[in-house]
């Protein structure tokens, strides 16, 4: 039994070595995050390691830097598009409830309307970025096409994320534990869905390759 105990294979222990690089991997995105500018590529580094973690591939560190290295200025671009979008809906929606007119209504209204494929590209971006090679632009379109075509699964992590946001801004204890292992746990979940829901566009890539091939 004691050597059972003592096998570093074990469940146990693997699963106190993944809990302990989740923590690792929280500091160091936050350290990466510290110019603020730099938040897409640590994002983007955190959710690329969770998938390789997730199925124990590589070694950590490895992976984050290699990712953040690698996607600095698509995940940078990223990140300003997001948070400029983000607070112009956000400055039209207060504007237009300063307004108290009809048209004050609308400009939110319009805003209200926008914001939901923001938001639901906004689950998907940096996971994509993550996972495969593509132009701004079409980062961004596939980020609302995956979201769309796996609705369950977007569901989830916007109701994860709603969670997040309102236990952060609900209670003090939560920004605490956010900042020690709260943000590495996120990448982890996000992760793994991602892993998932990737997978089977990228046996369909494979297999279109395979026929082409063939076919050839």
């Amino acid at each position: 039994m004691w050597d059972r105990f003592f096998d570093l294979d074990n469940v146990v222990w693997r699963t106190i070595d993944k809990i302990g690089k989740i923590f690792l991997l929280n500091l160091l995105w936050l350290i990466c995050s510290l110019p603020v500018f730099t938040i897409g590529a640590s994002t983007t580094a955190l959710i690329y390691t969770s998938m390789k973690l997730s199925d124990n591939e590589g070694y950590w560190h490895q992976n984050f830097f290699s990712s953040f290295k690698e996607n600095f200025k698509q995940a940078t671009a990223l990140f300003f598009i997001y948070l400029a979008a983000g607070a112009f809906l956000a400055g039209d929606f207060l504007l237009g409830g300063r307004a108290g007119n009809s048209f004050g209504q609308l400009m939110q209204g319009v805003a209200a309307i926008l914001f939901v494929p923001y938001f639901l590209s906004l689950l998907y971006v940096f996971g994509v970025q993550a996972k495969f090679v593509n132009p701004v632009k079409a980062t961004i379109r596939y980020s609302f096409f995956v979201a769309m075509r796996n609705m369950k699964t977007t569901i989830q992590l916007a109701i994860l994320m709603i969670l997040f946001v309102w236990v952060n801004t609900t209670t003090l204890l939560a920004n605490f534990l956010t900042l020690i292992y709260g943000i590495g746990l996120m990448g982890y979940f996000f992760g793994m869905y991602y892993k998932h829901t990737f997978a089977k566009y990228i046996e369909a890539v494979e297999e279109g390759s395979a026929d082409e091939e063939q076919e050839s």
